[in-house]
């Protein structure tokens, strides 16, 4: 769901969601660094359940590009006004 372009948004509702997905992120890095340290990758293969991995898989690679495209605009906004 892509904002309206020109819409007038909520800075504080912003913050807040931005300030709540820190904290999800948080704890999607603390369980998996818990995983990573318990069980190798190919226990992991061998024992997990494929669909399980390949959602876990897509969101994370979903994660990265939106915060991908986040980055860019940063170092972009950086370039313009060092």
């Amino acid at each position: 769901m892509a904002p309206e372009a020109g819409k007038p948004i909520d800075v504080a509702r912003l913050k807040a969601d931005l300030a709540a997905v820190g904290v999800e992120l948080l704890s999607a890095h603390c369980a998996t660094d818990r995983v990573r340290l318990l069980y190798s990758p190919q226990d992991i293969v061998t024992f997990g359940e494929r669909h399980s991995l390949q959602r876990a898989i897509a969101s994370a690679e979903a994660v990265c590009r939106f915060f991908s495209q986040i980055e860019a605009h940063i170092n972009r906004q950086e370039d313009v006004n060092p």
